[in-house]
């Protein structure tokens, strides 16, 4: 399963504003309920927010990537927003986050789950594409990134 296959426009934002850690969490919940996929909204956000509480999942460099295990969806589902302004996510590297995934999954299995854990990171580790992706205007910016990124990396 490809990235750029799970983040349809209506599951990307550029320029989201959010206050804090709390709120970052909840809009993206919302823009990954936009896919249609996410059978019960709040059931997915305290899926998160249990996962925040093991340990933060600001992974450095301005990345969060918040996920979690729930009942709420089917199948994976995930979105992404470059925030507005850095937003304090408690990162391992103490820096601000302006790029933010949430990838959620079901319960069962885990490996799908995983898998596109291990890809985002792998993906996020790119210091040309994270620029790219801080200084993109839209949407369809912001996806193509991610696919050509993903083809390049992964060879699709």
């Amino acid at each position: 399963m490809k990235l750029c296959d799970l983040l349809t426009d209506s599951a990307v934002a550029v320029a989201l504003p959010a206050k804090d850690k709390s709120d970052l969490l909840r809009k993206l919940v919302d823009l990954a309920t936009k896919s249609g996929s996410v059978q019960d909204p709040a059931g997915a956000l305290h899926a998160v927010e249990e996962r925040e509480k093991i340990m933060t999942t600001g992974i450095g460099h301005g990345v969060a990537i918040p996920h979690g295990k729930t009942n709420a969806v089917r199948d994976l589902v995930a979105a992404f927003a470059v925030t507005e302004q850095g937003v304090d996510f408690g990162s391992l590297d103490g820096e601000p986050v302006r790029l933010a995934f949430i990838l959620l999954g079901p319960k069962e299995p885990s490996g799908p789950h995983i898998r596109m854990l291990s890809r985002i990171s792998r993906l996020m580790n790119r210091e040309e594409l994270r620029a790219k992706l801080i200084n993109a205007k839209s949407v369809a910016e912001v996806r193509a990134l991610f696919t050509d990124a993903e083809h390049d990396m992964f060879d699709l």
